[in-house]
């Protein structure tokens, strides 16, 4: 059979057809921008202290009555703690005066048995403010976005599999529902407990759309539009929803209105279902002729051009794989080094096989994990955090674009390794900067996040294009699932800091370098035409050199000798 792009290279690259595509699917991406991040300004910790009853107590005791604490320097008022209220009435009631005639020190503190105040110079309410999300319930912060990136993970691991069974336009669909009308429901929790099972069923469709969204239009688009769509119109889209959160924020401080405007643009995706196609290449690969070349046909009128009688020839060759169901396991069950792994004992085949985890999952894990902890961090950037959310914003936008003009004309291995490298270098030079030169620490952090960012783009169109069409989505999602273990993780990582203040750079750092040298062994994409059978991926020459590296790390991790 003619490869995909081959048989349609009638359309042409940038018809009506693509233009519709392509500035759509991005469209529908941008809900994803202001979804991710929408913690940042929901579960954001007010400055707060404990509530003092309205009692008889002198202006000096009212003033006293909170504990003062040092805090990286700076002095503060307690937040957890509060002196003994009957024994300062007490004191107020004898008309003693606090700091003169009663040293502060020697009296008995008591936690906010009466709750805590909370200051609205900043936000009207939060879900910290709302069920109390302090002192010793403070754990439920961070973890509130750890369950919702878990429910990334599971999205993005079942939306996948989905997708190459159902096709990708029903899960883009119905992944952009789930995050429309469960942002909506969020707005009636009445329970810190509600709040959480919302939100982790809101993740479910957050990543999810996007890997659809990607996939979708990759294998729509060709040549490149597909990388400029892959590399920096998806991401452009995204990022046009992040820098839309902060706008939105600023002028809605309460927690409730805030997601609930949020959601309403949700709505206006509903019309897309009758200008976004299904993949052709999907439809191809599960044996349905007739609807490809009916899409590809309608594209032609768009385009204004002539189609051939007959698209799809010769496609006999491909029906019977298209009736099969495959599974990632696939990619390691049809593999070239199924020899190798064959005729060594079990325990020897799970070493290999962690190896072979390592090379592949450690750059996505990485990124995501940077991308993640660098921009939740935006509180450390600026005293406000609506511009510092904005900045973290507008930085991806020359990593986009970046990693567009590395997909375009650079090799994907060095691309990736050389943001890996760059990340690497900013997050260990911040500890080495003094504190009163903060700016250039908040210009390293950036810079880090602009490597990260461009890195993550990379990922993204580079995953994409290693696998076969019938195992495309399952195979990005899979990845897109292991690498979201590192945003699962990204709020306690930043509470590394509790205990030293450039622990979290560092971690990132080191986690950086070690990707780098994982990606050496990652096989090359670059100038090769997207695979559309599993037999195609591993005839590659890409491919067939990637298996020799991974064959000779294997020989000396079994202690056994390569094939010839």
């Amino acid at each position: 059979m003619t490869d995909y792009a081959g048989a349609i290279a009638f359309l042409g690259q940038w018809g009506r057809f693509q233009q519709v595509v392509f500035f759509l699917l991005c469209a529908s991406i941008v809900p994803n921008g202001f979804g991710a991040f929408t913690l940042v300004f929901l579960a954001d910790i007010p400055n707060h202290h404990c509530v003092v009853p309205d009692v008889n107590l002198t202006d000096d005791w009212l003033k006293s009555i909170i504990p003062v604490k040092v805090v990286n320097g700076e002095q503060e008022l307690s937040r957890c703690s509060r002196y003994r209220l009957d024994v300062v009435r007490n004191l107020s009631a004898q008309g003693l005066i606090p700091g003169r005639d009663v040293n502060l020190t020697d009296l008995e503190q008591e936690g906010c048995v009466d709750g805590w105040s909370y200051s609205r110079d900043i936000y009207q309410s939060t879900i910290v403010s709302e069920f109390d999300l302090v002192c010793s319930e403070q754990w439920k912060q961070p973890l509130t976005s750890t369950v919702f990136f878990l429910g990334v993970l599971f999205g993005s691991f079942f939306s996948g599999q989905l997708s190459d069974r159902f096709g990708r336009k029903p899960v883009l669909f119905a992944t952009m529902a789930v995050q429309t009308v469960f942002t909506f429901i969020q707005v009636f929790s009445v329970s810190w407990i509600m709040f959480t099972i919302l939100l982790f069923i809101n993740g479910l469709g957050q990543m999810s759309n996007f890997v659809a969204a990607l996939v979708l239009g990759a294998e729509i688009l060709t040549s490149n539009v597909r990388v400029l769509y892959s590399s920096m119109g998806t991401c452009l889209g995204f990022v046009v929803g992040y820098m839309m959160l902060p706008l939105f924020a600023y002028f809605l401080r309460d927690w409730k209105s805030l997601l609930l405007a949020l959601s309403v643009p949700g709505l206006a995706y509903l019309p897309l279902w009758w200008f976004i196609p299904e993949s052709p290449r999907w439809l191809l690969s599960q044996g349905r002729v007739e609807e490809a070349e009916a899409i590809v046909r309608k594209a032609s009128k768009w385009n204004k051009v002539q189609a051939p009688r007959v698209i799809f020839k010769d496609y006999s060759v491909k029906k019977t794989e298209s009736k099969e169901h495959h599974s990632i396991f696939d990619l390691v069950r049809k593999s070239s080094i199924r020899i190798l792994v064959a005729s060594i004992n079990t325990f020897h085949v799970f070493r290999f096989f962690i190896i072979i985890f390592v090379i592949f999952v450690l750059p996505s894990f990485t990124l995501t994990t940077g991308y993640y902890s660098l921009s939740f961090n935006t509180s450390q950037l600026h005293a406000d955090p609506y511009i510092s959310c904005f900045i973290s914003a507008a930085v991806e936008i020359p990593a986009y674009i970046s990693s567009w003009l590395a997909l375009r004309y650079l090799p994907r291995r060095l691309s990736v390794i050389c943001t890996l490298l760059l990340g690497a270098v900013s997050l260990f030079l911040i500890q080495l900067v003094p504190q009163h030169l903060s700016i250039i620490s908040v210009a390293l952090e950036m810079l880090g996040k602009y490597a990260i960012t461009t890195g993550t783009s990379l990922m993204f169109a580079y995953t994409s294009e290693l696998y076969p069409t019938v195992l495309r989505n399952t195979a990005t999602g899979t990845c897109t699932t292991v690498s979201r273990v590192g945003s699962c993780i990204t709020p306690f990582l930043l509470k590394l800091s509790v205990y030293f203040k450039y622990l979290p750079y560092i971690t990132l750092g080191t986690l950086a370098v070690v990707a780098a040298f994982a990606t050496l062994y990652l096989p090359e994409s670059f100038g090769r035409p997207l695979p559309e059978t599993i037999q195609q991926m591993h005839q590659r020459e890409g491919q067939r050199q990637a298996g020799e590296h991974v064959e000779h790390l294997a020989a000396k991790e079994l202690d056994i000798s390569p094939r010839s």
